[in-house]
């Protein structure tokens, strides 16, 4: 079958966008800001005395920065008169199409070498592939890769990013086994968000699954961690193991979550976060009591609840 959209999009991949500059040179304030948000306690990227004593020589920002320095931010400049954005082509013939929403599907950052304070990163880009029409569990769609480039003030390059989106047309998505049998039954019924399924967290949706709550614990130090991660926050360590919690806890904050209003949740949706007896902390729904009356400091214990006949989470109720 003849592809009407195939000659429009091959006319585009691989044409290169105007660069847009950083508003402002790699510095140390940010860094730093950056260092506390993550909690990154690389002292070669904050500590001038050690940085200076250290293989690099001096200050260096971390790599995971890379897309922070040229981001356009909430209130970004004007692009420039005359310039060209390939991507924003390939939307818009998408978005006439009928692919009218969008979902990311994957990233994948090479850095080529540190950057230093007082540098002045650019990046520009190019669609790499459009791909034929598929269909997908979200719905028809085509995924469209990108690729950015980002470069120094001297023009080499410093690091890629390979970017990847599905644009699909909504409503056109599989069902579930369970949807397709409640539409049959005239039951249609919102359900939950599917949580997200990593290499990381398999062992935790695996132990819900099995009516056990597992925390990530560090083999290296022994520290607990969650939300699970590939790699300690403390000592960096790549291996680790799993703890059974004991599923006590208490409130240690909580919303009322009262809109928009969601239909797979009830309204005002008292969403909590609990720290377990074991130190850790999960965000959760807590069941059995009157939104109004959550308290902070509220005895906890878990309850793994079939949520809908295809997925079973975690939740909690108040004990005495």
């Amino acid at each position: 079958m003849t592809d009407p959209l195939r000659e429009k999009f091959d006319a585009i991949c691989g044409l290169e966008s105007t660069p847009e500059f950083a508003r402002d040179a790699v510095n140390q304030a940010m860094i730093r800001h950056w260092c506390d948000a993550m909690n990154d306690r690389n002292p070669v990227y904050t500590d001038p005395e050690f940085a200076a004593a250290s293989e690099q020589g001096g200050i260096v920002a971390p790599p995971t920065m890379l897309q922070a320095w040229t981001m356009r931010g909430l209130r970004p400049p004007k692009r420039p008169a005359g310039g060209t954005e390939p991507l924003g082509q390939v939307m818009m013939l998408l978005e006439d199409a009928g692919y009218t929403s969008v979902v990311a599907t994957n990233c994948r950052q090479e850095y080529h070498r540190y950057l230093r304070p007082g540098e002045l990163l650019s990046h520009s880009s190019y669609v790499e592939s459009v791909s034929d029409e598929k269909q997908t569990g979200l719905g028809i769609g085509r995924f469209v890769t990108q690729i950015m480039v980002f470069r120094s003030d001297q023009g080499d390059e410093v690091a890629r990013m390979v970017f990847r989106i599905l644009k699909f047309k909504p409503g056109t998505g599989r069902k579930s086994p369970a949807a397709a049998e409640q539409e049959e039954e005239g039951e249609v019924k919102a359900q939950r968000p599917r949580p997200s399924m990593t290499d990381d967290t398999r062992f935790f949706w695996e132990g819900v699954d099995e009516g056990r709550l597992l925390i990530q614990r560090c083999s290296g130090c022994g520290r607990l961690r969650h939300p699970p991660g590939p790699a300690c926050p403390a000592c960096h360590c790549l291996e680790w193991e799993t703890q059974e919690a004991s599923g006590r806890g208490h409130v240690y904050s909580f919303v009322r979550f009262h809109h928009p209003q969601l239909p797979a949740f009830e309204s005002p949706n008292p969403i909590v976060l609990v720290e377990l007896e074991e130190g850790t902390r999960l965000v959760s729904n807590l069941l059995g009591v009157e939104p109004g009356k959550i308290e902070i400091g509220m005895l906890v214990q878990v309850e793994f609840s079939q949520v809908d006949p295809e997925l079973r989470l975690p939740l909690f109720r108040p004990i005495s």
